[in-house]
C-alpha cells in the first residue's frame, strides 16, 4: 500500500512541476523583458565607467535573461492565444515592446565589445520586433471594437512606443561605427526623429490622462518613471549620432548637442516629481512596498540616465556631468542590485502548503 502511493506520488509530481510551469508561462506580463532592459543598460552603464567585469557578468544575466523568457512569450501565444490577444488589445498592449527594446539594448552593448554579427543578429530581431509592434499597436487599439474606454487605458507603459523607436537609433548608430555604408547613419537618424515626436504625442495623452481623471495610488505604477527613461534614451541616441562622422547624419552637431541639453534637463527635472509621487502612493496612500514586475520598469529608466548623463558629458567635454554620471552609474547598479534580490527573494519564499489528497 505504502509503495503504491509513493510510486503514484513520484508519477504525479512530474506533471505536478509541468502544470506550474505551464500556469506561470500562461500568466507572463507583457512587459516580462523589462528585466533584460534593466539588467542591459546597467550593464551599459558599468562598461562606461570602465567596469568590465561587472558589466560582463550582468550583460550575461541579460542573455539569460532574453533566451528564458523569449521563448516563453513563443510558447504563450501558441498555446494561451486569447489571453494574448486580450493582452495584446488591452491597457498592457505597449508592454509588448519590450521584446523589441531589449533585444536593441542587448545589441548597442554587444557591439563596442566587437561582437558585430551578434549584435547585428539583435538588432535585425529588434528592427523586426519595433516595426511589427510600433504599427501593429496602435493600430489595434484604434481598429478593435469591443474595448473599454481608451482614455482609462492610458499609463507609464505607453511611453515604449517612443522608447523602441530611440532604441532602434541607439543600436544602430552603434553598430554604424563599425560597420560602413550609411543604412545604419539614415536609420539611427530617422528613428531618433521619429522618437522625439512618439515623446512628444505620449506625453500629451499622458499628462492629460493624469489631469483629467483621478488617479487612484493603486493605479499610479512604477511605470511612469518611463516619462524620463525616454527622455534619457533619447538624449543617448544623439550623443551616439554625435560620435559618427560629419556628414553622415544629416543633422549638425549643434542641432544634436542643444536637443541633447533640453531633454537631459527635462529628464533631470522630472525626478524629484517622480520621487514624490513614489512617497505619496506608498508613504501617504500607505501602499506596500513589494517586489512587482514593475520595478524593472524603473530600474531602466535610472540605468539609462546614468549612461546618458556620462556619455553627454563625456561628448560635449563637461567634466562635472561626467563625475556626475560615475555616480549615478553606481546607483543605478545598487538599485539593480536590490531589486534583483528582492525578485529572487520573492521567487524562492515558500508558498503555503496545500493538503495533498489520495486518489
Amino acid at each position: 500500500m505504502a509503495k503504491s502511493i509513493c510510486r503514484r506520488t513520484d508519477e504525479t509530481a512530474p506533471s505536478g512541476r509541468r502544470a506550474a510551469l505551464s500556469a506561470a508561462v500562461g500568466d507572463l506580463n507583457a512587459g516580462a523583458l523589462a528585466f533584460v532592459m534593466g539588467t542591459g543598460i546597467v550593464s551599459t552603464a558599468l562598461y562606461v565607467n570602465g567596469a568590465g567585469t561587472a558589466s560582463a557578468v550582468l550583460l550575461w544575466v541579460a542573455l539569460a535573461g532574453f533566451a528564458v523568457l523569449l521563448p516563453a512569450y513563443g510558447w504563450r501565444l501558441l498555446r494561451q492565444r486569447e489571453r494574448f490577444v486580450a493582452d495584446f488589445l488591452g491597457p498592457r498592449a505597449f508592454a509588448f515592446l519590450t521584446v523589441a527594446i531589449s533585444a536593441n539594448v542587448l545589441a548597442a552593448r554587444l557591439a563596442p565589445d566587437g561582437h558585430t554579427a551578434v549584435a547585428w543578429a539583435f538588432l535585425a530581431f529588434g528592427v523586426l520586433g519595433w516595426v511589427v509592434l510600433d504599427y501593429g499597436i496602435p493600430l489595434a487599439l484604434i481598429t478593435t471594437l469591443k474595448r473599454g474606454p481608451s482614455f482609462d487605458q492610458v499609463n507609464g507603459t505607453w511611453f515604449l512606443w517612443a522608447v523602441g523607436s530611440e532604441s532602434v537609433a541607439v543600436a544602430a548608430a552603434a553598430l554604424a561605427r563599425v560597420t560602413p555604408g550609411n543604412v545604419l547613419p539614415v536609420l539611427a537618424v530617422v528613428c531618433w526623429a521619429v522618437g522625439l515626436v512618439q515623446y512628444l504625442l505620449t506625453a500629451a495623452i499622458v499628462l492629460a490622462r493624469l489631469l483629467a481623471r483621478p488617479v487612484r495610488p493603486e493605479g499610479l505604477m512604477t511605470s511612469v518613471w518611463i516619462f524620463m527613461g525616454a527622455a534619457a534614451i533619447a538624449v543617448l541616441a544623439a550623443v551616439r549620432l554625435m560620435a559618427l562622422p560629419v556628414g553622415s547624419t544629416m543633422l549638425s552637431r549643434p542641432l544634436l548637442v542643444g536637443s541633447s541639453v533640453v531633454l537631459w534637463s527635462f529628464s533631470s527635472w522630472l525626478i524629484p516629481l517622480l520621487l514624490a509621487l513614489g512617497v505619496w502612493r506608498h508613504a501617504l496612500r500607505r501602499i506596500p512596498l513589494r517586489y512587482e514586475l514593475g520595478w524593472w520598469n524603473l530600474v531602466f529608466p535610472v540605468g539609462m540616465y546614468a549612461v546618458t548623463t556620462h556619455e553627454l558629458g563625456r561628448a560635449t567635454g563637461t567634466s562635472w556631468m561626467t563625475s556626475m554620471g560615475r555616480w549615478e552609474v553606481w546607483i543605478a547598479a545598487a538599485f539593480w542590485a536590490v531589486v534583483f534580490a528582492a525578485m529572487a527573494a520573492a521567487k524562492l519564499r515558500p508558498r503555503r502548503p496545500v493538503p495533498a489528497t489520495l486518489p
